[in-house]
């Protein structure tokens, strides 16, 4: 099942999207739940459809989840060639070895934003270090604390698309990163949630394009550490949640890693899609 989050004749609903991609039929949620997108669905039966189905060509499909209710789990360096590729950028006198621990920080749930929205470029003043990196997150079903790997893909609800924009030189100046990767707009989702009985994430190809130029391919059968663990290693000693999103990490690609690097200037058009899931396009606006 696919459900997206959306707006139409000024309100919003969540609804579930068709086979083949063109409509959506709204559940019957009162406001309040549908206010939420499609967290007021996760844990929870899942309601019935009411009224016919409407073209999406009619709709603004927002972020499936507008709003996480806390931040987003995020995981660094988490493919292998993604890695290679920055040992010889900014993060080359980092000695750290990827494939010890997962990377792992977060960007404020305030950064999300929807599948087609600008993101807003924060001007040189601030960053003119502005790279993309598209992934694949995983949205929990079932919470749980120290889940063990063996037991992890049960917690899963679905998945969806997101763009880890960062601030790359905000990023190094820190040292810790959510404050790089947590300005306004900088974390675009969607276009909608599958469920998990529908996609198999660890069997998936991740791509992104910049004004149509393919940078990134990846298969999720790459990742240095799998959706299992990473889900074992956020729930060791914290709690998650139905609906907490963890976002799995990008392929090699990004404009950092690009010799000279180029990152993203006002007018650029970034595309990413998923297999299995679906594509967002974002704009990026001075």
């Amino acid at each position: 099942m696919r459900i997206a989050t959306f707006i139409h004749q000024g309100q919003r609903r969540v609804g579930q999207v068709s086979a083949d991609g063109l409509s959506v039929t709204a559940f019957a949620l009162p406001p309040e739940q549908a206010a939420l997108g499609a967290l007021a669905l996760i844990g929870a039966a899942t309601p019935a459809t009411e009224g016919a189905a409407i073209a999406l060509s009619s709709v603004r499909v927002e972020a499936p989840i507008p709003r996480p209710r806390r931040n987003i789990w995020c995981v660094g360096r988490n493919y292998h060639e993604h890695a290679k590729e920055l040992q010889g950028s900014v993060f080359k006198n980092n000695n750290a070895n990827p494939a010890a621990w997962p990377i792992v920080f977060t960007k404020v749930p305030e950064c999300v934003v929807g599948p087609t929205d600008p993101v807003q470029l924060p001007g040189d003043a601030v960053s003119a270090q502005i790279d993309y990196e598209a992934e694949l997150a995983v949205v929990i079903g079932t919470g749980g604390k120290n889940i063990a790997k063996a037991d992890a893909m049960r917690h899963v609800w679905g998945y969806t698309v997101v763009n880890d924009v960062t601030a790359r030189d905000v990023q190094m100046r820190h040292q810790q990163w959510d404050m790089g990767k947590s300005f306004d707009t900088f974390c675009p989702m969607g276009p909608w949630i599958v469920t998990a009985d529908e996609l198999d994430g660890q069997h998936t190809r991740v791509r992104c394009w910049v004004n149509g130029e393919l940078r990134q391919d990846g298969r999720t059968e790459d990742l240095i550490f799998d959706i299992p663990t990473l889900i074992e290693t956020v729930s060791r000693g914290i709690t998650l949640y139905p609906g907490d999103v963890i976002a799995t990490g990008t392929p090699a690609g990004v404009g950092l890693g690009l010799n000279p690097p180029q990152f993203l200037r006002n007018g650029d058009v970034v595309r990413i899609e998923i297999d299995g899931i679906g594509q967002i396009e974002n704009r990026f606006v001075a």
